[in-house]
This record gives structure tokens, sequence and C-alpha cells, in this order.
């Protein structure tokens, strides 16, 4: 199916947005799932493809520590796929303003904003609409823009990325197939990827396009500059999504960011190698705040 016949179909079946202040409304809508039992919330945003079970192995780590707010953006995981509106979300405004809504509906203050891949820019975006809301973002994997661009080094070409997303949208299956080991790296251990590409299947191929479309073409650098809150920047190793040279673009343009390489290797090192970015965040939520 085409991207804009599915779009002109989703756009169709869309119920209208509950209000984004009621608490019960954004509940379901994100599948949100509270655990833990610390008074101070963190909240965990997976990236691309991706639901909140990815960060499944990170869960035990906080949750005596904090209040672990868990969710599924809109038309992920079992979020309310009648909620998708490709208008709202043709952009990353739509995934940032969503995070506000649930911080404002929850009424969250002072929130570890966990961020995956491209959720680190919708956290960085969410963070400027509503500083208040924030106290320190942790960036796993960022790229504020996939496209190289003269001095700047994304990753991609304009052809690359077009090539990449057609086989997404004409073959989503064997775009699964094809990228979870891509991704996922670490090819010693094909669970992983297995498990990458079952979360890839469990998404609505024409959402899928859409949101990968927003996410691959996006250029968020300058956010950067204006984000006013601490952040914490893990980058991976052997990463094919986002290099060490991008990583440590986004630490160097953030006022306030702290840059860790991880031995770990792929692109979700939440997934291969929990420990050690639990160990790292746990490093720099006590250096910042005694903390953990």
């Amino acid at each position: 199916m085409a991207l804009e016949k599915a779009s002109v179909s989703m756009a169709r079946s869309s119920h209208p947005r509950a209000s984004d202040g009621d608490a019960n409304a954004v509940r379901q809508r994100h599948a949100i799932r509270i655990v833990g039992s610390g008074a101070g919330p963190m909240v965990f945003a997976h990236g691309f493809g991706c639901d909140q079970n990815m960060w499944k192995a990170l869960v035990p780590a906080f949750q005596d520590d904090f209040r672990l707010i868990l969710f599924d953006h809109v038309g992920a995981g079992r979020s309310d796929l009648a909620a998708f509106d490709p208008a709202r979300y043709a952009t990353l405004d739509g995934y940032a303003e969503d995070v506000v809504s649930i911080c404002e509906a929850l009424d969250l203050r002072d929130v570890v904003f966990v961020g995956h891949s491209v959720s680190a820019s919708i956290g960085i975006r969410a963070a400027l609409l509503r500083p208040e809301r924030f106290s320190d973002l942790i960036l796993i994997g960022p790229s504020p823009c996939y496209l190289d661009d003269g001095d700047y080094r994304g990753g991609f070409s304009v052809d690359a990325l077009e090539e990449m997303l057609d086989l997404l949208s004409s073959n989503f299956l064997g775009w699964s197939s094809t990228m979870a080991p891509a991704i996922m790296g670490n090819p010693d251990r094909p669970d992983l990827a297995a498990e990458l590409e079952e979360s890839f299947c469990r998404t609505d191929p024409a959402i899928a396009a859409h949101f990968a479309r927003v996410t691959f073409f996006s250029d968020t650098r300058d956010d950067l500059p204006r984000m006013g809150k601490p952040a914490l920047v893990l980058q991976c190793s052997q990463d094919v999504i986002a290099s060490e040279v991008v990583g440590r673009y986004v630490a160097d343009n953030l006022p306030q960011a702290q840059f860790v390489q991880l031995a770990a290797t792929g692109h979700c090192p939440h997934v291969s190698h929990p420990e050690e970015v639990v160990a790292q965040m746990r490093r720099y939520l006590s250096d910042a705040h005694g903390r953990v």
C-alpha cells in the first residue's frame, strides 16, 4: 500500500482526540503503565518500530528509586491506533506534544526523560515546550539529522533514505527482516534481532511508513543549543543508525551535556547491554543529583 493512500485511509478512520488534559484519555491513548515506589518520575520513550516493552531490562534497576512511566507513541504497541492522525504526526512536534500531555495529565515534575533514537529528539523538543516539567534528559543513540549536509555527517544520503523507505512501504516484512539484524547489531546473538523484528512486525505497516519518513527526514539540530536542561548522551559503538560522530555532535551542541561512548554495539544498548546502560545512568544521576 502506498503511503499516500494509507494516509488518506487513516485520516478518514481517525477518531477525534480526547482532551489532552483528560488523564484517563491520555492513559488509554498511550497505554501508559506506571511502576515503581520512588517519588521522582522517570519517563521512558521508545524509538521507531518499538514499544514500551523494549525497556523491560531497565525497569527493575530503577523501580525502587523512581516512579517509572512507560508509554507507547500513538501508532505503536498497545496505543490507540484510532488516535493516529497523519496531519498531527507529520512532524516530531505531534509526538513532543504527546509527551507534554503525558507529563501534564499525570502532573509530573522534575522528570528524568529517557529517550531512545528518535525519541531523544522528541524529548528535547518536549523540554523546550515545557521546561518546567523536566530536570534531565538521558539520550540513547540520538541523531538530530540523519542526512549528510555539508560538513555535517548524518550518515545517509537522500537516495539511500528514499531507497530504504521505498522498501519499507512496499515490503514491510522484508524490510523488517533485513533491517532488524543491522540495527540491533550483535550478530552472535540472533535472538536480539528476532526480538526487534517481532517488535517491527507488531506495528501497523502504514503507520510505520509514515513515522519512518518523519523520523529520517527530520532535522532538529537547531533545537540543541536552545535546550537548557542537563543531558547524558549514551553513544553505542558500531551503530549503523547513529554514528559516534553524530553522538558527539549532539553532546557538543547541547549547552549542558555529558558524552559517554559505550562498549555496547548496535543501536539498542538498553536491550543488548542493559547492565552498561544502567551503570552509566546511575553514575550520571548520582553525580548530578545524588538520586541513586
